[in-house]
């Protein structure tokens, strides 16, 4: 069985917060938030808007655009860092918003990562024929962790919520690599310490701001660099194909200065990159579910294209993943690259894992000699 994306939908709150908003709040500057990570506005949640609705909302458009109702799925995963409540999880909430009775439901946490950790995870219960359908949502309300006092990672973030329904086929194509990793040991470089067992919330930790999200912004943006152009890299690979058969990147959302950085070094053309984080910021999980189903509703995916998403964040985790949309490519379309089209396309891959190596190499003398 291959895995196949069929339905795609998003939920974005219609409140916008702009940098001039910011600006009157704290104190930064639109230029300086522009100039430094491309962000020109972000959407947050308010009133009764939470991650569970947020979640539901996109997942009843992803329904509609697969044509299923509720009652047709089998499996419900909902990645979020920002649930409704401590107990229950927030897919338990979804899936008695939507009425999807016959459904199993869980939560998973990755952070950024969580969305395509949650399709890897959905992939295996449909390869193995557990289940057919599966609903995945990547949903967060970054907005009520936040220090509004903190200038360094306020302006970084936003909400929103997005889902993809996944169904199994014998159509080859569809989810056709997924690759997972972390580097726990820096894991306190983008945290939220209190509301576990180590600190539950208490007036003290209120007072201490741990309720909000921490940032390392250096060894997060260090860990994120090596991310986005060895795992990359390595996905293509693994995948058994080239950058010449990607025809759309969607890195994670998190810094437009670095997506236009990483995409030079990997020599992915701007026009086969997708950016939203310009009017959306950084959504955390949400932001990948989001960029793919607003990229499939602007027609940047057409069928038997190849798509490539990278994702880094908290943990300090980071995924991949590689999918062939809509229907497979056939036997024809496959075999008619010209073989002096394959090894000039295998001679460009192997002279870009050189240059990374290289740009690996560098950074490590640099940290060392700091």
């Amino acid at each position: 069985m291959y895995t196949h994306i069929t339905g795609w939908g998003k939920y974005i709150p219609p409140t916008v917060l702009t940098n001039d908003d910011l600006a009157t709040i704290v104190d930064t500057s639109d230029e300086w938030i522009v100039s430094h990570t491309g962000i020109k506005e972000r959407h947050i949640a308010i009133g009764d808007e939470t991650t569970c609705t947020m979640a539901a909302q996109a997942a009843r458009d992803a329904l509609a655009v697969a044509g299923l109702t509720p009652q047709d799925l089998d499996l419900i995963i909902v990645s979020a860092s920002t649930p409704d409540r401590q107990l229950p999880g927030a897919a338990f909430v979804v899936q008695g918003l939507l009425g999807a009775d016959n459904a199993a439901a869980f939560d998973l946490r990755s952070g950024c990562s969580g969305f395509l950790y949650s399709l890897s995870t959905a992939s295996q219960f449909i390869r193995n024929g557990v289940y057919r359908r599966a609903l995945v949502v990547g949903a967060e309300v970054v907005s009520r962790n936040l220090n509004w006092g903190d200038r360094r990672t306020c302006c970084l973030f936003g909400d929103g919520a997005g889902a993809v329904v996944l169904e199994a086929s014998e159509n080859p194509g569809g989810l056709l690599y997924t690759g997972l990793g972390a580097q726990g040991k820096d894991f306190e470089a983008l945290t939220v310490k209190s509301g576990g067992s180590q600190y539950p919330m208490c007036p003290v930790t209120v007072e201490r701001h741990w309720h909000t999200v921490e940032l390392d912004g250096q060894r997060t943006a260090s860990f994120a660099i090596r991310t986005l152009l060895r795992r990359s890299n390595e996905a293509v690979t693994n995948a058994g194909l080239t950058w010449d058969d990607i025809e759309l990147f969607i890195p994670h959302q998190a810094n437009v200065r670095l997506i236009e950085a990483t995409s030079q070094k990997l020599g992915v053309p701007a026009e086969r990159t997708f950016v939203n984080v310009d009017r959306y910021a950084n959504m955390s999980t949400a932001s990948l579910a989001v960029a793919l189903a607003e990229a499939a509703e602007q027609g940047r995916i057409k069928p038997g294209d190849h798509v490539l998403l990278v994702a880094f964040g908290a943990g300090l985790a980071w995924a991949t993943a590689i999918i062939q949309w809509g229907a497979a490519a056939t036997q024809q379309q496959s075999g008619s690259r010209r073989p002096w089209r394959r090894a000039r396309a295998r001679l460009t891959t192997l002279a870009l894992q050189a240059r990374l190596a290289l740009y690996d190499l560098s950074s490590r003398l640099r940290h060392k000699k700091k």
